[in-house]
């Protein structure tokens, strides 16, 4: 057991961190992927998304990913939950569906 004062518990209902979305995405279909791109402008705007890395180099260190990464960045979760879920992103999301393969998790950042 450690001593006491040792480990706080955490005050989640006072702390509000930022959100994102991160993706690892297969595009088959580059052209068409390029109406995606234009469709989701919409709905990033609106929900104040924030491009952190979209594509760019790099290297697989361990297990296996796919070809292109992307991290979003949101002011919270409910935020980054709200865009996805927006009737603008999925209008967006169905014309990449069929021209793509990806993984996507939303996930709250770490307040310090």
């Amino acid at each position: 057991m450690p001593p006491a004062g040792i480990f706080k518990e955490p005050k989640w209902e006072s702390v509000m961190t930022k959100a994102y979305w991160v993706a690892h995405v297969d595009v088959q279909d580059p052209a068409a992927y390029e109406g995606y791109r234009a469709a989701n402008a919409e709905p990033f705007a609106k929900y104040g998304a924030k491009f952190l890395i979209r594509g760019g180099a790099g290297e697989v260190m361990e297990g296996q990913a796919k070809s292109r990464h992307v991290v979003i960045e949101f002011t919270d979760y409910e935020t980054a939950m709200a865009c996805y879920n927006s009737p603008e992103y999925q209008a967006a999301k169905a014309l990449r569906d069929p021209v793509s393969e990806g993984d996507l998790v939303i996930v709250e950042g770490y307040a310090a």
